[in-house]
């Protein structure tokens, strides 16, 4: 089951918000653009701190070190180079620390689920997405991490990422998940998703 947009579509929204980063006349934040949003349901927002925040559509460019915002009800779609793409669910704040394209970097989940898909080999650097509720760590592969059933889950659908929390890591692989419980627990040991708690979660994000 792939959740990818079509590859030619992010190259193209991804160039022209590059793009749009240069028309403004800025090659420092052309520099800094992480990608672009492909697809937005509702409303989003980006800000970085100190700016004043801006009201995204789709093809406007997304920078390093801004917080994206969605709305209630709101689903975005963030085409992070040619192969990554990361989809917002409602109500969901990332901020993009540090990010390069198709490869490592930092982001962090504020609040809300987020699905992070990316095709094609592993990337040399790790990336790292972190929470309130713990650490993950990716190369290259599928998966979903947010609110389900009334924890924290992560469920991979395809590779494999390390979950670390409450001083315990566990690496959680296709077709299994994990839960935390709170803020600063340990994972669950991981173990295979059911169909149903699998629709649910990317329902969230889709």
């Amino acid at each position: 089951m792939s959740l990818l947009i079509d590859r030619r579509i992010m190259l193209g929204l991804a160039a022209g918000g590059m793009a749009a980063a240069l028309g403004a006349g800025s090659a420092a934040a052309a520099a800094e653009t992480a990608g672009a949003v492909a697809d937005l349901t509702g409303s989003a927002t980006a800000s970085a701190s100190g700016s004043a925040e801006r009201a995204l559509a789709v093809s406007d460019p997304v920078h390093i070190a801004e917080m994206v915002r969605t709305g209630p009800g709101a689903r975005a779609v963030l085409a992070l180079g040619e192969r990554t793409v990361l989809r917002l669910g409602a109500a969901t704040q990332v901020k993009l620390e540090r990010y390069v394209v198709d490869a490592g970097g930092e982001f962090t989940l504020g609040s809300g689920a987020i699905l992070f898909d990316r095709d094609g080999p592993p990337a040399d650097s790790a990336l790292t997405i972190s929470s309130d509720y713990g650490l993950i760590v990716v190369r290259g592969t599928t998966f979903f991490a947010g609110p389900s059933r009334g924890v924290f889950g992560v469920f991979v659908e395809t590779g494999a990422v390390d979950v670390t929390g409450g001083g315990v890591t566990v690496r959680v692989a296709a077709g299994e998940g994990t839960n935390i419980e709170v803020p600063g627990a340990a994972p669950t040991d991981p173990v295979a998703w059911g169909q149903a708690r699998i629709d649910e979660a990317l329902a969230s994000v889709q």
